[in-house]
């Protein structure tokens, strides 16, 4: 990467706001009712987005950003699942052709989806597609690259999310975030940053790849242990380094968690709200049951809801896949 990521200004994340509106959903933030926990839980339901996931906020500003003339030779990302399906809606919507480099571990579910989109999938080791990610390339394909992580008008489309957070609840003391790359939590950041300074906003990491802990403690990206897990959205081999001046300096920490507390966060959800997250999705609201957030007022960001049937039925079951 070449350019320096900056914080997107709130006129950029307005902007994207009224680009992306009739695509991505203004999703509802919800009260909780947790008697296990001592304030205020809230949870922002990104997995009732039309792809079960935020990514189709990002997707769809920087698609709509970029001139018709390049999208018509394509476009392409390197993803896991979930911004696989935020590419591949919006070049269907936009009738250009689509193909999307998945790691070897990505869960079928995601897989049907992106194919059910109309995308063509290229599988590679993590290894090789870790590379695509750090080198915004893949050989042989020449369209359009759409970074799933570090492309400002992805993070100024996921940023709207925290305007519409700070519409719906005033008071809000920590905001919890699941990180995969930053992406997501960069693009809050900035919004709560501009509109409520005083607003927390923190990292939630599964203890199986905990990327942005070890840069935090370190003072620098680290190279990170990274255990394949039902956890598939979030964790690398390390921080990207572009995106680390951005998440070092917009970011209140990380609240690591474990494999079983998000399993049990996603029960509680199920059973209590009648929503289904994945595992990525489901981290920040582990992170808020841990106790480890400052304040009372805590919204959950619910990032996605992109599991496999096997998986969540052991969860429900009351075990960890």
């Amino acid at each position: 990467m070449t350019s320096t990521l900056v914080a997107p200004p709130l006129a950029d994340l307005r902007a994207a706001r009224e680009r992306i509106r009739g695509n991505a959903l203004r999703t509802p933030l919800l009260r909780l009712h947790a008697p296990e926990f001592a304030g205020e839980l809230w949870v922002k339901l990104e997995c009732l987005q039309p792809i079960g996931s935020f990514k189709i906020r990002g997707a769809t500003n920087a698609m709509k950003l970029a001139p018709r003339a390049t999208l018509e030779r394509g476009v392409y990302t390197a993803s896991a699942g979930n911004m696989a399906q935020g590419v591949a809606w919006c070049a269907r919507e936009l009738g250009v052709p689509c193909h999307v480099v998945v790691p070897d571990h990505a869960p079928a579910t995601k897989l049907a989806a992106i194919e059910r989109l109309g995308a063509e999938v290229i599988r590679e080791p993590f290894e090789r597609w870790w590379r695509v990610l750090e080198e915004h390339r893949y050989a042989g394909l020449d369209g359009l690259f759409i970074h799933p992580v570090s492309d400002p008008a992805v993070i100024a489309g996921n940023g709207t999310i925290a305007l519409e957070i700070l519409e719906d609840l005033a008071d809000v003391d920590s905001v919890l975030v699941p990180f995969g790359g930053g992406g997501l939590s960069s693009g809050i950041a900035a919004g709560v940053r501009a509109l409520a300074p005083r607003t927390k906003v923190f990292a939630c990491e599964v203890e199986t790849a905990a990327p942005l802990a070890a840069a935090l403690a370190a003072g620098a990206p680290q190279p990170s242990a990274y255990t394949p897990s039902f956890v598939d959205g979030i964790g690398g081999r390390g921080v990207l380094a572009e995106m680390w001046p951005l998440v070092s300096s917009l970011l209140d920490g990380s609240i690591v968690v474990t494999l079983a507390g998000i399993a049990g966060a996603i029960r509680l959800l199920a059973e209590r709200q009648r929503v289904i997250a994945e595992g990525a999705g489901a981290a920040s609201l582990a992170a808020a049951l841990s106790g480890r957030a400052p304040g009372r007022r805590i919204v959950c960001i619910v990032s996605g809801g992109n599991i496999d049937a096997a998986k969540l039925a052991t969860i429900l079951g009351g075990g960890v896949p």
